[in-house]
């Protein structure tokens, strides 16, 4: 089922897509506030059993679409999870070498919209860029998940824009926080695909667009470190709550790694998509630095 977060009638609200339209959950759920609320309390398959038993409520013309998880404890980013294809690292983290472990980053909830939204590219960046990624929604509370059950702990997958001023990460990208921190520059939608709903563990296609080009195209059987690893890796060491968001990856094909380098202006249009999930849009505006 997608489930996600909007705004409709002047106010926040979450909910599912059935038949093409929305079904709102906050009405016929009024205990909790927010899907983040639903997921730490363990009520997703209650959600979804109410939303398949409603009749709709809104067209998706008639809302304002936010990140399906509206506050997640954690933003996690993986860097450089892509292999080439058939190279021999895919797949095999333990067999990297060097590169045993994942490098990690982490994101403010404050750095992303939802789908549709305008994506901001700060004044102080001329080298604001595109990293279209699928994002796993964590749906139960885990410390040292042994791999074999991590995607037991994963509630769904939605895809994440992580847009970034690559001229903000300094030399060897030593910077990275600072670079994929800037207030609305990056997106997260368009909703929740639960589980149930995609295999994690098979190949997921995932490909980006800029104003209709093909910028990124690959799929997730050449991640160096899958799914099931990451959440395991990552729970080592974080506590892994229900809400909490872990990106796992973007491939080749950034701005930055273009010959000439193309990076994003005003009104272009990146588009990140997955054919299990959909497609996450969004325009990019030159930020105002009046508004503040």
């Amino acid at each position: 089922m997608r489930l996600l977060s909007f705004q409709a009638d002047s106010a926040e609200q979450f909910g599912a897509i059935i038949d093409g339209r929305v079904v709102s959950l906050s009405e016929r759920m009024p205990e909790y506030a927010t899907l983040d609320h639903v997921l730490a309390a363990g009520a997703l398959v209650r959600a979804q059993d109410i939303a398949a038993s409603s009749s709709a409520d809104y067209g998706l013309k008639d809302i304002g679409y936010r990140p399906p998880v509206t506050n997640p404890g954690k933003i996690i980013c993986i860097c450089d999870n892509f292999a080439p294809p058939n190279d021999a690292d895919a797949g095999q983290p333990e067999d990297s070498g060097t590169d045993a472990h994942p490098r990690v980053h982490l994101r403010t909830r404050e750095s992303l919209v939802g789908h549709l939204e305008p994506i901001l590219k700060p004044p102080e960046s001329d080298a604001f860029d595109y990293a279209g990624e699928i994002a796993l929604i964590i749906g139960r509370e885990g410390r040292r998940i042994p791999r074999a059950d991590a995607l037991a702990h994963v509630a769904g997958i939605t895809l994440m824009n992580e847009g970034c001023a690559q001229d903000w990460m300094g030399p060897g990208r030593r910077h990275v926080a600072q670079g994929a921190n800037f207030e609305r520059s990056g997106s997260l939608g368009p909703w929740l695909v639960t589980a149930d709903e995609c295999s994690l563990d098979a190949s997921l296609h995932l490909v980006t667009r800029v104003n209709g080009d093909v910028r990124q195209d690959d799929e997730t059987s050449h991640l160096r470190f899958p799914f099931d690893y990451l959440v395991s890796y990552l729970s080592t060491f974080l506590r892994l709550q229900p809400g909490d968001v872990i990106a796992t990856g973007t491939p080749a094909g950034t701005g930055a790694q273009l010959d000439p380098e193309r990076f994003l202006t005003a009104d272009d249009r990146v588009e990140v998509e997955v054919p299990e999930v959909g497609v996450l849009e969004n325009r990019v505006q030159v930020e105002n630095l009046e508004a503040d």
